[in-house]
This record gives structure tokens, C-alpha cells and sequence, in this order.
């Protein structure tokens, strides 16, 4: 399902703040050599992604789900000068490009890659994050958001993607896949939750924006 007009996106596009020429080189490179190019964030919300970090100002940034390190590069660039980045992804085979990327875009020092199991990294973490993005595996989402709830100060932001999964979400039950119910679950999980706030923003494949209260 097409959520957004190819014009629109366009549209939005041209009013966006353009990436960088390290953005540029990297997404253009992910989409001739990595498989599922479409998991990149893109310049759109990379953007989005780029200005909140540079408004909270972050000490400390989670990222579950690296793959070619777009988002992480575009958090980073909010952080307070003794910041870190955590991010972390199963899939060693795409180190080298983020450690690539990482090093050309002036962050490396401050990004830290983990690679292994989500939630596994995560409980050996010890941190207090300030912002938070999830883009790993859908049907984890719920487990995650438990395990990073405790690590996540008061007023601390969690961002969680493609909660619209291309549209499924919005099909009847029967017919949603896997994937769409687990980000419905996690949705009305967060919803439940009196100890949070939140706003589902349509950008893209739709980002889930929550504070700690």
C-alpha cells in the first residue's frame, strides 16, 4: 500500500534540509549493493531523526537496528560532545560499511556498534538514555520497549519505526501479517501505558513517538 504519494514524498523532499554528501554517498550505496535498500531511513526522516536529536541534546542515544548506519549517523549528530551512540544489529556482515560510514562522516569516536542479539546487548548495557530509536525486528518490539524503559530517564524520548508497516496495519485482522500484528500489539501496549505519552507520526512507514512521563 502506497501510504504516501510518490508527489508528496517529492514534495517533502525538496523542502528538506539536503543530506550531506556522506548521507548521499551512503544511501546511494546501500541501494546498488544491500539487499532491502528500503530499510534505510532516507532523507526524509533522517532529517527528522537528525533534529530531534539536536534538540534534546542527548548525553546518551540507543539504537536498536544499525543496518547500514544511516539513522545512527544522523542521531549522532546531536549529541553533547561527551555523547555516545549504542547501537546495535545482528547482521556482522554489514560492519564494515557502517565502520566505513561511520569514519567519514566525524562520529566513530562517539558511536559505539554492538553486534548480537537486541535484547541480549541490551541487558548488559549499563546506561541511562536520553532518546531511543527501535527499527529492529517487529515482533521484538514489545520485549524491547520493557527492557529500555527502565534505561530511559524521566522525559526521555523513545522513537519506534514502522509502526504503519506499508499499510498492513490498517487491513483487517485476518488479513495482516505477522509482521503488522506484532505493530499493533506494541501500539496498543503503549497506549495502555499510563506512564507514557505519545504521538504516531506518518512519516514514512510511520514513527511512534513516546516521552517518559
Amino acid at each position: 500500500m502506497e501510504l504516501i504519494p510518490a508527489a508528496v514524498e517529492a514534495f517533502a523532499e525538496k523542502y528538506t534540509t539536503p543530506e550531506d554528501t556522506v548521507l548521499y554517498k551512503l544511501n546511494r550505496e546501500t541501494h546498488l549493493k544491500v539487499e532491502l535498500p528500503h530499510m534505510l531511513s532516507g532523507h526524509v526522516q533522517g532529517q527528522f531523526l537528525r533534529m530531534i536529536s539536536q534538540m534534546i541534546r542527548p548525553h546518551r542515544i540507543l539504537e536498536l537496528g544499525t543496518f547500514t548506519g544511516y539513522a545512527a549517523i544522523c542521531l549522532a549528530a546531536g549529541l553533547e560532545k561527551d555523547g555516545m551512540l549504542h547501537t546495535i544489529d545482528i547482521n556482522e556482515e554489514l560492519e564494515t560499511l557502517c565502520t566505513q560510514y561511520f569514519e567519514a562522516s566525524g562520529y566513530a569516536d562517539r558511536i559505539k556498534m554492538h553486534i548480537g542479539k537486541a535484547a541480549e546487548v541490551l541487558t548488559n548495557l549499563d546506561e541511562v538514555f536520553d532518546l531511543v530509536f527501535i527499527d529492529a525486528d517487529k515482533a521484538g518490539y514489545v520485549h524491547y520497549y520493557d527492557l529500555v524503559w527502565e534505561k530511559l530517564r524521566p522525559g526521555g524520548i523513545i522513537l519506534a519505526d514502522n509502526v504503519l508497516y506499508h499499510g498492513q496495519v490498517l487491513q483487517p485482522e485476518s488479513e495482516q501479517g505477522g509482521q503488522a500484528k506484532a505493530m499493533v500489539r506494541f501500539c496498543e501496549k503503549v497506549l495502555a501505558d499510563d506512564r507514557a505519552e505519545q504521538v504516531l507520526l506518518t512519516i514514512r512507514d510511520g514513527v511512534l513517538m513516546i516521552r517518559k512521563k
